[in-house]
């Protein structure tokens, strides 16, 4: 009798026990409209989460420039990484939120382990930055290929 309350007891508590957030690294770049923007993600161990996106808006020039952008964001991101403070989010098993929050910060997807970085800018609605996992770290953000 005692086995069986201590088995229901666990089992309630597991169902009522929030999700861990996926461990692991992410990162990626986007090109949307006039914005281009570089991005890390990674979730460490406690949970906690370090993520840094440097953008630049209004990026209207030739490729060359745009590529020139692209540069700058990618050094940025590397050089700034060391100085990304850990914070703390809601996460629903897919979903992470700023504490009490309501708007998705960013949205895993559990099957393919990619990461979705909501970026707000300003007023406009959230731009999705799509992040691909990584074992480390690279220069650029972008897929090397």
């Amino acid at each position: 009798m005692r086995l069986m309350l201590f088995a229901a007891a666990l089992i309630a508590l597991t169902a009522c026990s929030k999700p861990s957030p996926p461990v692991g690294k992410w990162e990626g770049g986007t090109e949307s409209g006039a914005t281009v923007v570089a991005a890390r993600v990674e979730v460490l161990a406690s949970g906690a989460v370090r993520v840094s996106a440097p953008d630049v808006t209004n990026a209207i020039g030739s490729r060359a420039e745009i590529d020139a952008y692209r540069q700058r964001l990618a050094a940025e991101l590397a050089n700034g990484w060391p100085d990304v403070k850990p914070r703390h989010f809601d996460f629903d098993g897919k979903t992470f939120r700023k504490p009490g929050g309501y708007a998705p910060q960013m949205v895993w997807d559990k099957d393919t382990n990619q990461m979705t970085l909501e970026l707000y800018i300003g007023a406009n609605p959230a731009l999705p930055v799509v992040l691909r996992p990584v074992s480390d770290f690279h220069d650029s953000p972008w897929a090397q290929g």
